[in-house]
């Protein structure tokens, strides 16, 4: 393969590692960008179930609300009564994980493949908050049909904010490489690593 197909090839895809330099903003500006990261993903996710309440009539969860709930120390209430409750751990809690994937991208871990890890983080978050309060059940105890709607929103959740995080920490969709002759590319990982390393062999030396 030809060194210029090759690199087009590679173009977009993947994710890479930046130098300390290659990206610009300090941690405050990662901080932010986590925020409306995660507002996004909350954003695109409530429309999704909103859609898919709308086609399959499952009623609203109070989970997040009870969960929030036992968190607080606060006494129980009926589900009525907390739906102030219920939108701040729906919101608050994606729009906080957003900081997550925004370091994530900050440290090159991003595109599809963050947004994967990140849907994992996302998923285990939730288990174990509503866990470990005693409001959930393990998921693999729950409806087949419940186990995919849960996962297929937490993925919408995932990739929007994902999206919107490599966007706004590296002014692109998905984190790589720039040369200047060469356009975006995947790095290569096992020469970044023996740059690192030759600046303690000459010390030892």
């Amino acid at each position: 393969m030809g060194s210029e197909s090759g690199q087009a090839g590679y173009r977009g895809r993947g994710f890479a590692p930046y130098a300390s330099n290659e990206v610009p903003g300090g941690a405050w500006s990662v901080v932010a960008a986590g925020l409306l990261a995660g507002a996004a993903g909350v954003a695109a996710m409530t429309l999704g179930e909103k859609l898919e309440q709308s086609i399959t009539g499952r009623p609203n969860s109070y989970v997040p609300a009870h969960t929030l709930e036992r968190l607080l120390g606060l006494p129980a209430r009926p589900d009525r009564q907390r739906l102030g409750l219920n939108w701040a751990m729906h919101w608050g809690q994606g729009i906080l994980l957003g900081i997550a994937r925004a370091a994530m991208a900050r440290g090159g871990v991003g595109g599809p493949f963050g947004s994967f890890l990140f849907l994992n983080l996302r998923l285990l978050n939730d288990q174990s908050l509503e866990n470990v309060t005693g409001v959930g059940a393990p998921p693999w105890t729950w409806p087949r049909d419940e186990q995919v709607v849960d996962i297929l929103h937490k993925a919408v959740y995932a990739f929007a904010a994902g999206a919107v995080a490599d966007r706004l920490v590296t002014g692109r969709a998905s984190p790589g490489t720039k040369e200047a002759s060469t356009g975006w590319q995947r790095a290569d990982h096992a020469e970044r690593s023996r740059q690192r390393q030759r600046p303690a062999l000459a010390r030892a030396a």
